[in-house]
């Protein structure tokens, strides 16, 4: 860039990279006009929009007076560049003249220096050549030529429109028919595949359906554009398709009829999509068609119950979301289903209140069943430290350590190829024996990669019946040694029972049982952990053999008994006392099964079971289980199923002889079995089934034993997706590693199995090889029958529990009264007891008096810590809140009231209502009492009804903001009051959400060298949206169990996010579900009262009796730095704000700029505007900048809306129901509804403004929270102006954690330097930057002022806090300043500077425990300057 362009865009405020090469060709200054042509040069076309902003800087003149214009020239201009510049133009064109919408899609052609446009008729080709002047002279300003326009009628297109009309008289149906064609007409034709497109295609006919949907609005040039962006499928691909419109009724119409999951037949062009970089669908004609989606029927006349279903909430497992499940069993017919998610209850409430809805007025027998269960891992607490133990001295005593390899892991059907043994004395290895053993069967794969055993080795080998009587006799009597012992007893006692060896009764020593309770802080205890944390040889290619592995073993188990001889351990008896019940339980290998509540007792027992897994039993890195003794003791009102193959009696039972499975099976009060298709996985060549005949084989076995036993057996599904097409969905989410954890089935040797919700028919397919009328049995007779054995059942209450405070109304009433008598007199004001009586009858006859109290007695304890609390949402709007000192703010009109003679006046000396004068007291004039007292100014203006509706319809929340540095005490307090069996955090589910979900299938494509388009991906991820990922906690929420009840009337609980070392436990189901039943306190934490706790104290002002709110000063503040002392140029900012909560962002300073506030009700409703989601960019502002409206009649807040309608003629309690709706963001989700409210306000001639802003608003900010946040901004305002140092000591501390303490040493001019290279970042700029430029800003601020930052002194600076050295008006930075340097290693500095001076360096780092990288940072900084380096030096 040459100089002189270079100053010519400084003159116009203008910066662009891009512009880097271009060079100012020349200027022209046309006398006639008075204005400058300047001339800009570039080698090749710069993007348009790029253009426009230097086009948009050039509007405002030469430094703001000399109008100019720009023309550019370019050396390099190509065919794609007039096409890109043409295609922007034409928008514009569109915009003023929407008929010419279809020349966005026509062939445009540039040959040499003429354009040609293809239109359809002679209308369009008037139209664009009335255009086109405009069009050739802009592209000749771009720079981009002079050319000639040339409209074409093309036949071809003219014969299309043609054949439309024509279509369109044929298809005119009967009035009384609607017609399916919703956009243009019906086209008949071939339908194209979406997956057989490859690139742009013309008039294609496509079936799909919408799986993705939204709209948007902009505003165009000529008035509002209408877009709807739309993701559709045929399910062999998916695509994005666009529909613009520039008329509201026929955008309302298409997207009426446009909706997520129903079918279209459309008509149209593929295109490539110039803004999107892909393919997009340009629809021209559009009729929906009935559904091409397989309908699933159940018809069979008996059908069957699913009692084995696992929805969204099985952990990053299931796939079918929660109330679908229910929905699909009540289609298909069935009258009930069962959820049984992993160690997880947290499907009930969607499912319970999805089936509340439809069995609504149903008689019990007509009413869907759902019945809640749960799989459980199960464990045996057994010390598996000795086996058959009869007790042999431990020390001077033959052992022999034995280890074996076999064919598989069920010592039922494989067989040991090997038997490997050592016999050792104290530590000497005297004996061996090792020998393979003949198989008649090939080695799985698997077992000769583990082990190196190969087919060839065995070969000769004598037989397993021999070598096991052998190594018996090598064994004789002696106590033996194995690691994992019960996999090697297994294997021998199998060998024993089935070659009639006799009994293996040998005692066995188990090193994994002996190590988990030696060492249960290791991660895990596998062998080759045990000889490399005991420090034993050891080669880990020789792992797996039997004979090396009994020596690592024995060397292992000599290193252990070495430890134990210091316990006085002297026997193996002694061993037992080791044993530890909860690392039993923590390292036990737990199995599954099913457990479905039959009565309210049993759902109880249900909770109980839930919340000891997920907190007693739950082990860091280990999934919940739960002792099996746990379930016998809360077995009451349960129905026990054996589960899935994972389950005991499936997995254990396959070795079992038949008098073994049938012990097995009488701990269950059913038997279930899976088809095949759901255990594929274990079928196959290396499998646990070499074929699927084996299998069915095995599952006639367990059938015949149980029916032998009259145990009833049930065919389940163990359903994980819905429909077998569902399975990718499955495959995505199982393909994720889960807090660390693979899945086990995300193995590369696995299919994963399609486990989907089968119909009658299809499960009695998978069990017809058991006959028809067995299979019946199972599939059908028997699981009714599990189903007629529960009852319907309550999961969430209907109504709200709250806590029981002794004589709470009483004592409200008392403490009301009591304040509101102190401030206002006795007997009352009328106006203010009406008030008072009118919110205490909703609030005692609501039984919410005990929410108040708890909520007072919570602030109170705050208070007398030292803390302001402040208070959040529309609880300020109440007056008794306001009198319990819940809230400071006064929802009372705006009033005088006298300290001393409790007089108030709510009118003017002319008799007029100071409400009508004044939005806020605070911005009253001063006034006497008639006493001579100066009078106290209050009152900001809310109706209760904002809090609690006028009948008390509302559920109260009061939220609270406490001290970031007190909200633990807070929180525990609730303890205090309720006991710690009442008291629990809110609990939260965190799922998978969309753009996540969106990596998880980009990903496993990636993995799996699978190729798919971004909108498929997307299709793909709705499925996967929702599964749960894991749980946590509201930040602030605390929810409060009766007294009168316990919390499983309510719930389960947890830990949060499977966290063991929490303090707190959660509740099971999120606090959402039961919201309306149990008292839930916000006790947030926030900066704003830790601030001010620390102003206080080191100033010694009382903040509630010295801080003024009408001080012009501080109100200047948000308008000019002026009261600051020093200019916007000095501190790059417009008003005083940076640094103030709230008002010190760039979006709230430059609302500040453009409302100008004068008045503290002004701040109020700028605070409650930032607050709101699209209430004013694009809705508030509009009409202000417009002239619609004044910023004092729009509304800021949500008691705004209620208070305007009323004072437009509304019946209140309308008026209030209309402001919920609004402020929740209603009008778009239900526009139906939003109708019937428009209708309504229309009749007392609400404006057309106001009923538009109401319908854009998402979310509505109430003004008793956003006048409580302008108060709390305000104090610490005046700080900054009346404390400076103070004040910027807190900032820095308390507010800021991000430093550039090399700029901050540089004093002003590097600040500034450092800031302004941040800011020319933009969008650049790294989070870490961000913020470092917001301390930099504040930091610039107090530079300006005249202070400054000093350096880290290591006798002065404190470990946090920005130390005050008032004398010479600067502040020391603290230790946490330097980058890397932590809290803990902060605070340890500061302890041992205490405790004695640092004497060097080395003594610095040693004491403080500082890393060598922060003692560089520190000597780069200069900190040790002076100081020796190490003790030595020091002597000298």
């Amino acid at each position: 860039m040459n100089e002189e362009l270079n100053r010519f865009f400084k003159s116009i405020s203008f910066v662009d990279e891009l512009f880097n090469e271009a060079s100012l060709d020349r200027v022209v200054l046309k006398k006639n006009e008075n204005k400058f042509y300047v001339y800009i040069k570039n080698t090749n076309v710069l993007p348009i929009n790029n253009i426009n902003r230097l086009f948009l800087s050039a509007l405002s003149g030469i430094n703001g007076e000399k109008p100019c214009e720009i023309i550019m020239n370019y050396d390099n201009v190509t065919h794609e560049d007039i096409v890109s510049y043409i295609d922007y133009l034409i928008d514009d064109i569109i915009l003023k003249r929407p008929s010419l919408i279809s020349v966005k899609k026509s062939n445009i052609e540039v040959v040499n220096d003429t354009i040609y446009f293809h239109v359809l008729n002679d209308f369009e080709k008037s139209d664009l050549i009335h255009e086109g002047t405009d069009l050739l002279n802009n592209l000749k300003r771009y720079g981009l030529g002079d050319y000639k326009l040339e409209v074409i009628i093309s036949e071809d297109e003219r014969k299309n429109l043609q054949e439309e009309i024509e279509l369109e008289k044929q298809s005119v149906v009967s009035k009384k028919e609607e017609s399916p064609v919703i956009l243009g007409v019906h086209k008949d034709g071939e339908v194209t595949k979406l997956n057989n497109i490859l690139g742009e295609m013309k008039n294609i006919i496509i079936e799909v359906y919408i799986f993705a949907k939204e709209v948007a609005e902009r505003q165009g040039k000529k008035g509002p554009i209408f877009i709807m962006n739309l993701k559709v499928s045929d399910k062999t691909d998916s695509y994005p398709m666009k529909i613009v419109r520039f008329n509201e009724e026929e955008f309302g119409i298409l997207n009426k009829k446009l909706n997520v999951g129903s079918w279209y037949r459309i008509h149209g062009h593929m295109e490539m999509d110039e803004y999107l970089h892909q393919m997009v669908i340009n629809a021209r004609n559009i009729e929906i068609i009935p559904s091409k989606d397989s309908s699933v029927k159940d018809e069979e006349e008996e059908k069957r119950v699913e009692l084995h279903a696992h929805t969204m909430m099985s952990m990053m497992d299931g796939v079918v979301p929660t109330a679908t499940l229910a929905k699909f069993a009540m289609k298909l017919g069935h009258k009930a289903v069962a959820v049984t998610d992993h160690n997880s209850l947290q499907a009930y409430p969607d499912i319970y209140n999805a089936l509340a809805k439809v069995n609504k007025g149903k008689e019990d027998k007509d009413k869907f069943k759902a019945l809640y269960g749960a799989e459980l891992n199960i464990v045996d607490v057994e010390s598996n430290i000795v086996f058959k133990n009869k007790e042999y001295s431990l020390f001077d005593q033959e052992y022999v350590v034995y280890d074996t390899e076999t064919t598989g892991l069920n010592s039922g059907i494989d067989q040991m190829i090997e038997i490997g043994a050592v016999k050792v004395k104290n530590n000497e290895i005297i004996d061996r024996f090792d020998e393979l053993i003949a198989c008649p069967t090939p080695l799985p794969k698997i077992i000769t990669e583990l082990t190196n055993i190969t087919d060839e080795m065995l070969v000769g080998k004598d037989s397993e019946e021999n070598v096991t009587r052998r190594f018996l006799e090598f064994c004789g009597d002696r106590p033996l040694v194995a690691h994992n012992a019960q996999f090697d007893i297994s294997f021998v006692t199998s060998a024993c029972k089935k070659y009639n060896l006799g009994e293996f009764n040998n005692t066995v020593v188990d090193t994994m049982g002996l190590a988990r309770n030696m060492y249960p802080d290791w991660r895990n205890h596998k062998l080759s952990t045990l000889v490399k944390n005991l420090e034993v040889e050891w080669d880990e290619d020789k792992h797996h053999r039997a004979d090396y592995d009994c020596e690592g073993t024995s060397k292992c188990f000599y290193k252990m008994l070495y430890e134990l001889k210091s316990q006085n351990i002297k026997t193996t008896l002694d061993l037992e006392t080791l044993a530890d019940q909860e690392n039993a339980i923590k390292f036990a290998r737990p199995f599954h099964l099913t457990v479905i509540a039959k009565n309210p007792v049993g759902l109880k027992n249900l909770f109980k079971i839930i919340s000891l897994a997920n907190t007693k039993y739950l082990y860091k890195g280990k999934d919940a289980k739960l002792p099996r003794t746990d379930l016998i003791n809360l077995r009451d009102g349960l129905i026990v199923g054996s589960g899935c193959v994972n389950g005991e009696v499936f997995d254990k039972g396959y070795g079992m002889s038949d008098d073994d499975l049938k012990d097995l099976m009488n701990f269950y009060d059913y038997i279930e079995v899976q088809p095949a298709s759901a255990c594929s996985h274990l079928i196959g060549e290396d499998k646990k089934f070499h074929n699927e005949l084996e299998y069915k084989g095995y599952v006639a076995r367990l059938v015949k034993l149980a029916k032998s036993m009259s145990k009833l057996v049930c065919a389940t599904g163990d359903v994980h997706n819905l429909r077998p097409e569902d399975l990718i969905y499955r495959k995505v989410i199982v393909h994720q590693k889960t807090n660390g954890k693979i899945h086990p089935l995300n193995r590369p040797d696995i299919e994963l199995p399609n486990m989907f919700f089968m119909t009658t028919r299809e499960m009695l397919d998978a069990f017809s090889f058991l006959g028809d009328d067995l299979a019946k049995e199972i599939v059908v007779t028997n699981t009714n029958k599990i189903a007629d054995m529960v009852e319907h059942l309550q999961i969430i209450r209907d109504k709200l529990y709250t806590p029981v405070l002794e004589n709470s109304a009483e004592v409200t009433k008392e403490m009301v009264y009591n304040k509101a008598h102190e401030i206002y007199g006795d007997p009352l004001p009328k106006n203010i007891e009406e008030r008072l009586e009118a919110e205490l009858a909703g609030i005692i006859g609501g039984g919410y008096d005990v929410i108040y109290l708890i909520a007072e007695k919570l602030v109170k304890k705050s208070n007398e810590d030292g803390y302001f609390v402040g208070s959040r949402g529309s609880v300020g709007s109440s007056l008794v809140a306001t009198m319990m000192g819940i809230t400071e703010v006064n929802g009372l009109p705006p009033h005088y009231v006298c300290p001393k003679c409790k007089k108030s006046y709510f009118e003017d000396e002319n008799g007029e209502s100071l409400a009508s004068l004044y939005p806020s007291g605070y911005d009253m004039p001063d006034r006497t009492c008639e006493c001579g007292s100066k009078l106290k100014k209050e009152g900001q203006d809310m109706p209760f009804a904002t809090f609690l509706g006028f009948k008390a319809e509302k559920v109260p929340d009061i939220d609270l903001n406490f001290s970031g540095d007190n909200q633990a005490d807070a929180h525990n307090h609730v303890k205090v009051l309720f006991g710690e069996d009442h008291a629990y955090r809110a609990g939260t589910i965190s799922t998978v959400a969309e753009k996540t979900a969106f990596g998880y299938v980009k990903a496993y494509c990636e993995d799996k060298g699978i190729i798919l388009n971004n909108t498929e991906i997307e299709r793909i991820s709705i499925g996967c949206t929702g599964v749960k990922r894991t749980t946590g906690q509201h930040p602030g929420g605390i929810i409060v169990i009766p007294q009168y009840m316990d919390v499983f009337d309510f719930t389960p609980y947890q830990y949060p996010a499977d966290e063991p070392d929490s303090t707190w436990y959660t509740t099971h189901f999120d606090f959402h579900a039961i919201h309306d039943n149990v008292l839930k306190l916000d006790i947030l934490g926030h900066d704003d009262p830790t601030m001010l706790r620390y102003l206080g104290d080191t100033t010694g002002i009382n903040i509630k009796e010295e801080i003024p709110f009408d001080d012009k000063n501080i109100i200047s503040l948000f308008t000019s730095p002026k009261a600051l002392g020093v200019t916007e140029e000095q501190i790059l900012c417009k008003t005083g704000t940076l640094g103030i909560p709230e008002f010190g962002t760039n979006f709230a300073i430059n609302m500040l700029l453009e409302i100008k506030p004068t008045h503290f009700a002004d701040l109020v409703k700028i605070a409650g505007l930032s607050h709101g989601t699209n209430v004013w960019q694009g809705n508030v502002r509009d009409l202000i900048v417009n002239n619609v409206a004044s910023f004092n009649e729009v509304v800021g807040c949500r008691d705004d809306i209620m208070v305007s309608l009323i004072n437009y003629g509304l019946d209140p309690s309308r008026a209030f129901k209309i402001s919920e709706f609004v402020r929740k963001g209603k009008a778009k989700k239900e526009p139906d509804t939003w109708l019937e409210h428009v209708a309504y306000m229309r009749e007392f001639s609400v404006p057309e403004w106001f009923i538009e802003c109401c319908r854009k608003i998402e979310y509505m900010f109430p003004k008793a929270h956003a006048c409580a946040y302008v108060m709390m901004a305000y104090r610490v305002a005046w700080f900054k102006v009346y404390y400076p140092l103070y004040y910027y000591s807190a900032f820095f501390s308390i507010r800021r954690s991000d430093f550039d303490v090399n700029a901050m040493l540089k004093g002003y001019d590097g600040i500034k330097r450092r800031l302004i290279e941040i800011k020319e970042k933009g969008f650049g700029a790294s989070a870490k930057e961000s913020a470092v430029g917001d301390t930099l800003a504040v930091a610039l601020e107090m530079l300006a002022r005249g202070f400054t930052f000093k350096n880290i002194d290591i006798t002065k600076s404190l470990a946090k806090t920005f130390y005050i050295d008032e004398e010479n008006k600067c502040l020391y930075l603290p230790f946490m300043a330097v980058d890397g340097l932590g809290e803990n290693v902060a605070n340890k500095i500061v302890e041992e500077r205490n405790k004695k001076p640092f004497y060097c360096v080395e003594d610095f780092q040693m004491r403080g425990k500082v890393n060598q990288t922060t003692i560089n940072a520190l000597r780069e900084l200069g900190v040790f300057e002076g100081m020796p380096e190490s003790a030595q030096l020091s002597l000298f």
